[in-house]
């Protein structure tokens, strides 16, 4: 095999799993150091530059990284990632001395952007470090965008959202709010060097059955009746209330309903229970309220009675798949399930809406209604506009919003200076050994062997009986230590140097995962197969080097390493050493390298 460049950013970078799924690619074992120090402020800040928003990321994160946390290989549980995240915000000190100032002059070019949604938002905060003058424009009473309207305050209260906004509005960054954009071709008059559209996916999508229109007064499109109860619109629901669909928003509406007086609320979803969109903790939190989720029942009709629902008819089904793996869900031929209710919460799905986006501009749109992009740049086909969040590919997460709103801003301000917008800039790496003697590190690489700590709630009594008070307590500074040293400090390398060593298979020995090998070379196949554990995840690297005096490789299996440290302490030479390895994604403003 190739010996392995590890000074390719993308090497180590790939190693430490959690950043790598992350989309804004957050160094997390960076900050969970910090907070296991007690420098809750340093660990708040290196979220700040990353994710924009680690207090309400701390709250409602999908979690990308926790599922790709190392240590849920050797454990049964991940890191509690996310929620050590809220702990750096909860315990922060005033950081207003930490958080920067934008430059007082000015270039000269002047961004909009549309939506103050975390995408819109996330640009903003980029450009205007730059000395942009950007301006957002917002049809809602305060910024957040979905964060505030569809999200409800007892997993995300407001107070989180205004600070962390807050702290954007500071940048000199002016955010006009009831302020409906109507028209992209009006706007585009008013000599903004670049537009970015960050509007979300507003519009949820409907369930057209028989008796929809004449019971229309009781069934709400989900992301609506979300938005309503957030700003106060609605306080009340029907005793018996039915949530159709089977994502996140599903399992807010069936956990708001149940606060605002619904004692009979039920889920009902076509798929089965582990095929639900929802991330498994909603679905957990939803069942620890006592609401049901009801699986395999297709919605084929609203049951009224002179135009007052009644209830709804269900088809049940199962699912068939192809040789492809493809699911189709058939009907088993056992009688319909009639569920009675009075009142219908319809999340089934959202959709883009660009009704105020005139169609003779020269942007153009897909066959889904989407517009068409570079998926890189984000860059529409009328040059100054720029998509990004729900709006550019459809419904994703906070923390992908976020991430496009960098790549966004980056493209920008490349386009705002003429400059190609292709030429990322590259990310900064550095690459430091942690010895403090011949078998001493500057880390505490005693791992704890404890279980994931488990959030505190609340009393179920006091969170149903309030909308607004928010379920989890977090973590205290005691459980947020704990659980901060079961992270397996997956960005500390191991770093092997082949003229240092003598072969003594000291390292071998040691493994206690048995991840190196010296052997003779061959094509990685091979190679991978003949291991003495054999490395069969070939979504992760094999760590090779060459240049041994005996002419064979060492290799090292990059998906199972602990980076416990071992084979550097016992190594005789120092071939192996301990170097922290730390990944920050370029943000808008740095220059992409020379050819």
């Amino acid at each position: 095999m190739k010996p392995t460049d590890t000074k390719a950013p993308d090497y180590f970078h790939k190693v430490v799993d959690c950043q790598w799924a992350c989309p804004a690619h957050t160094p997390v074992p960076e900050y969970i150091r910090q907070i296991a120090s007690g420098h809750f402020a340093e660990a708040y800040m290196i979220n700040w530059r990353s994710n924009v928003f680690p207090g309400i990321l701390g709250r409602v994160c999908d979690r990308p990284c926790e599922p790709a946390c190392r240590r849920g290989r050797v454990d049964e549980a991940p890191v509690a990632i996310c929620r050590l995240k809220r702990v750096a915000a909860d315990f922060k000190e005033d950081i207003s001395d930490r958080l920067p100032v934008a430059p007082t002059q000015k270039n000269g070019k002047r961004i909009a952007c549309v939506g103050a949604g975390p995408a819109s938002l996330t640009v903003a905060r980029d450009l205007a470090l730059l000395g942009y003058e950007v301006s957002v424009f917002d049809d809602g009473a305060r910024a957040g965008g979905m964060m505030r309207s569809q999200i409800p305050k007892f997993r995300l209260p407001d107070s989180v959202i205004d600070e962390e906004c807050g702290h954007i509005a500071r940048l000199d960054v002016a955010i006009h709010q009831n302020h409906r954009i109507a028209s992209l071709g009006s706007l585009l008059t008013e000599g903004w060097d670049a537009v970015f559209v960050g509007t979300g996916a507003p519009r949820g999508r409907d369930a057209e059955l028989p008796g929809r229109k004449e019971a229309a007064a009781h069934i709400h499109i989900g992301i609506e009746w979300l938005a309503n109860v957030a700003f106060g619109h609605v306080e009340h629901i029907g005793k018996r209330v039915i949530v159709l669909g089977g994502g996140n928003t599903a399992m807010d509406c069936c956990r708001s309903a149940r606060r605002l007086g619904g004692e009979d609320v039920r889920v009902v979803v076509r798929s089965g229970f582990d095929e639900m969109k929802a991330s498994p903790w909603e679905k957990e939190d939803a069942l620890h309220e006592g609401i049901p989720i009801h699986n395999y029942l297709m919605h084929t009709a609203f049951l009224h009675d002179n135009g007052r629902l009644t209830g709804v008819r269900f088809e049940q089904v199962r699912a068939e798949y192809d040789e492809r793996g493809r699911r189709k869900l058939v009907p088993t031929g056992e009688p319909d399930i009639v569920m009675e209710c009075d009142d219908v919460l319809v999340a089934i799905g959202q959709e883009n809406a660009f009704p105020w986006i005139e169609r003779d501009l020269g942007l153009d749109f897909d066959e889904w209604g989407l517009p068409v992009l570079d998926p890189v740049t984000l860059q529409s086909t009328l040059p100054r506009v720029f998509f990004g969040g729900d709006a550019a590919f459809g419904p994703k997460n906070i923390i992908t919003a976020v991430a496009q709103g960098h790549e966004a801003a980056i493209s920008i301000d490349r386009f705002c200076r003429a400059r190609p917008l292709d030429r990322r800039p590259p990310p900064t790496v550095e690459l430091a050994s942690q010895k403090m003697g011949i078998h001493e590190w500057s880390y505490d690489n005693q791992i704890s062997e404890e279980a994931r700590k488990k959030v505190p709630l609340k009393a179920l009594e006091d969170t149903l009986a309030d909308i607004r008070v928010e379920v989890e307590l977090g973590f205290d500074v005691r459980l947020a230590c704990a659980e901060a040293e079961r992270c397996l400090n997956c960005d500390v390398q191991t770093v092997f140097t082949p003229k240092l060593c003598i072969e003594c298979d000291a390292c071998v020995d040691i493994c206690p995962v048995e991840c190196i090998n010296f052997t003779a070379d061959a094509d990685e196949p091979d190679l991978r197969e003949r291991l003495k554990v054999p490395a069969r995840n070939t979504d992760q690297a094999l760590y090779v080097a060459d240049g041994l005096k005996t002419h064979r490789i060492m290799v090292k299996d990059e998906n199972v390493c602990l980076h416990c440290g071992m084979c550097a302490e016992r190594c005789p030479t120092g071939a192996w050493d301990m170097q922290k390895f730390l990944l920050n994604t370029a943000l808008a403003g740095a220059e992409a390298p020379r050819t």
